[in-house]
């Protein structure tokens, strides 16, 4: 068991199930808020997306990050942030024509994939660990970008969170680490429950956590209404956890949620357990962290 545990808010993400939330952040404005709302709660770490503000859909544009990211620090808000490295390689082929293109496709290479990131020095970033059916679509996420990304990241002092959704995401989040593309403590997020990933149950979490590397830091989730369950499972298995918005919209069946109610909901779950969780200050010298300004 983990007696000290970090909790990660994923304030809002990258997909598309947002239209039935009556507050889902979208503007800038709207995500920090979120994210400052979740620290004040007790998360010790925002993880960001950003979104068009006309569309609501996700954005890879480096100046909505650089306003979510400004408005937080400017607040004075302590909190680590993680900003996705998740973005551009969302593919849906048409079964008519596989090989035609798709018009709605969000594919980018590896360095535009984390310019903001670059720019904007996060202590974190997200990185998804592979290839994918996702939903409807593909994300694809080769293993050269991800060494390219993991290079250029450990060059600028930023840490990667190796996100893992499958059991060959593992292997090769593995792989960047044996080949020394990681800073020590290498970092996880064990992702389940996303259609067509690994399903969010103990099983599923204990087996990944296992194929991790000794001296491993890791985090695990659930999506939905497994989102609660898998806080209480990755405390009882030694490890943090995620909730927020971006992957679970409830705090209880047909009642929304905000962020802060997730992340306060989740520091019950750990406390009852009879655990403690840590600030952002504990979260940094547990990570091997160095603040940004």
């Amino acid at each position: 068991m983990n007696n000290e545990v970090i909790i990660t808010c994923a304030v809002t993400g990258g997909h598309n199930n947002f239209q039935g939330h009556p507050d889902y952040p979208i503007t800038p404005k709207q995500i920090a808020a979120a994210a400052i709302e979740a620290a004040k709660a007790g998360a010790a770490v925002a993880h960001i997306h950003a979104r068009d503000p006309k569309t609501g859909k996700n954005s890879r544009d480096p100046k909505l990050f650089r306003e979510i990211v400004d408005r937080i620090r400017e607040s004075d808000t302590d909190v680590v942030l993680n900003l996705t490295g998740g973005n551009g390689g969302m593919v849906t082929p048409h079964p008519d024509n596989p090989l035609g293109g798709d018009p709605n496709a969000d594919v980018a290479g590896p360095l535009e994939r984390i310019n903001y990131i670059e720019e904007l020095q996060p202590e974190i970033c997200s990185l998804d660990c592979g290839v994918m059916n996702f939903g409807e679509g593909v994300y694809i996420n080769t293993p050269g970008f991800l060494r390219t990304m993991a290079k250029r990241v450990k060059e600028r002092g930023i840490k990667p969170e190796l996100e893992v959704f499958e059991f060959g995401h593992v292997r090769i989040a593995n792989l960047l680490v044996e080949e020394g593309l990681i800073p020590d403590p290498p970092l996880y997020q064990l992702c389940l429950g996303i259609p067509w990933g690994a399903p969010a149950d103990t099983n599923a979490m204990k087996a990944m956590r296992d194929l991790l590397p000794p001296g491993a830091m890791w985090a695990g989730f659930g999506i939905s209404r497994m989102q609660m369950p898998m806080v209480a499972q990755a405390v009882l298995l030694g490890g943090n956890v995620r909730v927020g918005l971006e992957d679970n919209l409830y705090l209880d069946k047909g009642v929304f949620a905000s962020n802060g109610q997730l992340v306060e909901r989740a520091a019950e779950i750990i406390t009852r357990l009879g655990a403690r969780t840590l600030s952002p200050a504990e979260a940094r010298t547990k990570l091997k962290l160095k603040k940004r300004s």
